[in-house]
C-alpha cells in the first residue's frame, strides 16, 4: 500500500519526491524495499529527456520547462506523468552479484550514488 501511494506500482520505476519531513519519514519506513537518494541536475535532465512520458501525446517535452514545473508545482500539475519507467541496471544489481565482500546491495539511502544507478538504468 505504501509503494502504491507514492506511484511505485511496478519494478524498475522511479518517482521524484521533495525533501520534506513527511516524505523523509515515509522513506525511512519503506527503506528496505526501495533505493533512494538525492538526484543531481545532470541526471534529472537525462532522466526527463530519455524516460519522461507526456500526458498529451501530441506535445513534445521541453526539458527546461519540466524541470521548473518539478521544482515549483505538485506532481498532479506536471505536463508529464509523475513516474519514470526504467530498464534493469546495466552491469547488474550489486545485491545480486555472488560472493560480494564489500557491498551488500542498493536498497536504502544511497545519497549521491543513486545518480550512478539511475544512469545505468536509462
Amino acid at each position: 500500500e505504501s509503494l502504491f501511494r507514492i506511484r511505485l506500482r511496478k519494478k524498475y520505476t522511479a518517482v521524484l519526491l521533495k525533501s520534506e519531513p513527511q516524505n523523509l519519514s515515509f522513506l525511512k519506513k519503506i527503506r528496505n524495499n526501495i533505493a533512494y537518494g538525492d538526484i543531481d541536475n545532470q541526471t534529472l535532465t537525462k532522466l526527463i529527456e530519455s524516460r519522461a512520458i507526456s500526458k498529451d501525446k501530441e506535445k513534445k517535452i521541453d526539458t527546461k520547462k519540466i524541470i521548473e514545473q518539478i521544482e515549483k508545482t505538485p506532481p498532479e500539475k506536471w505536463d508529464i506523468k509523475p513516474f519514470f519507467r526504467l530498464h534493469p541496471p546495466r552491469g547488474g544489481i550489486d545485491s545480486k552479484k555472488h560472493f560480494s565482500v564489500t557491498k551488500k546491495g542498493v536498497l536504502g539511502d544511497n545519497k549521491k550514488a543513486i545518480n550512478d544507478l539511475i544512469r545505468r538504468m536509462l
